[in-house]
């Protein structure tokens, strides 16, 4: 009696693993066509990000990919958070700038992710309030000066400058107070007198001018040779370029189609943006604005390698990239850009 339980046992251990057998010819049969992928992409709603904004709502980026790839859209205030998110695995490919991939690059020590492109250069200014009285770099002593955010970009730029032009923060023991505040509270504070100044990008440089009376004190642009420095880089997170690198260049390919686009039609593009940034933020912006935006920037998917180096420099000397200067060699990665170039007949881009 007791060699029946065994028997049963063995005849039951070899119907499961005939059901398993066939559940797992089942899934492969089902599973042989293309595996469905969600892309998570990061951008900002900026003219700066004009890239992002117009291949979104063109549906370029989704037709590039095909109909087995979901497009999940994220939008940012501004650059460390987006690489938060990616550090997060919540963004597979985001729009952002200089410094907060050189940071996220580091503070990996290279694993989290590679530039790819760039998408646009220019399009940041310090603009001044005029009761504050600031004619000159002098005159900035003592003032209260926004930013995007501690560690971006823009807050890397205007931290530059100050000590560029002998003048210390008040977190440094000096007198000028460097404020990091969101885009759209920086124009609050500004029109109501509590800020002196802001070092913004598009469109919130033109707004503060032409909705708060702020002066141009400086245009980025006049600092850097042949006036060109990267704004804004294409990023993607090294995981996700390692398993899909296809799609990576896909993307690719609707970003170099998508630049194409913008110089080739502005004001069709000029109306997509505002569009774009209403339904982000729930305001559109005065067509005034947005000319004065695209006037100051440049869009491209060139990512003026040699600016972001220069900006790494700044960041180290600030303090922000630690004790020891970074070594940024891998940082990008072009391979893939420039296929989609090779394939337009396009000129590739070094990454020096």
């Amino acid at each position: 009696m007791k060699a029946f339980p065994g028997k049963f046992a063995s005849a039951a251990t070899l119907l499961i693993l005939l059901a398993l057998t066939l559940a797992s010819c089942g899934s492969e049969a089902s599973g042989s066509g293309p595996k469905s992928v969600t892309i998570h992409l990061g951008y900002f709603p900026n003219i700066t990000h004009a890239v992002a904004l117009v291949g979104v709502e063109r549906g370029t980026f989704k037709q590039a990919f095909g109909p087995d790839v979901t497009l999940d859209t994220k939008t940012f205030n501004a650059g460390p958070s987006l690489i938060e998110a990616l550090f997060a695995g919540d963004i597979d490919i985001g729009y952002v700038g200089p410094n907060p991939a050189i940071n996220g690059y580091v503070k990996s020590k290279g694993s989290a992710l590679r530039i790819i492109a760039g998408a646009s250069s220019g399009g940041a200014s310090l603009i001044v309030r005029p009761g504050a009285h600031i004619q000159s770099a002098r005159d900035l002593n003592g003032k209260k000066i926004a930013s995007p955010e501690l560690g971006g970009t823009q807050d890397i730029a205007l931290r530059h400058y100050l000590q560029q032009q002998g003048l210390k923060t008040a977190d440094k023991g000096g007198t000028v107070q460097v404020i990091p505040t969101k885009n759209p509270d920086i124009v609050t504070l500004f029109k109501q007198g509590q800020l002196d100044g802001a070092w913004v990008p598009e469109p919130w440089a033109s707004t503060l001018v032409q909705q708060d009376n702020g002066q141009v004190f400086l245009d980025e642009r006049s600092l850097w040779p042949g006036h060109q420095f990267v704004t804004t880089n294409v990023v993607v997170r090294k995981q996700f370029l390692d398993q899909h690198p296809d799609l990576v260049e896909k993307f690719l390919q609707a970003h170099v189609d998508t630049v194409q686009y913008i110089k080739s039609n502005l004001d069709s593009t000029k109306t997509i943006v505002n569009s774009e940034i209403k339904r982000l933020t729930g305001k559109a912006l005065q067509p005034s604005i947005i000319d004065s935006s695209f006037k100051n920037l440049d869009i491209t998917y060139d990512p003026l390698a040699q600016s972001l180096y220069q900006s790494a420099d700044s960041a180290f000397a600030l303090g922000f990239l630690g004790s020891s200067k970074p070594d940024l060699h891998g940082i990008y990665e072009l391979k893939p850009l420039n296929a989609v170039l090779s394939s337009k007949k396009l000129a590739p881009i070094a990454e020096s």
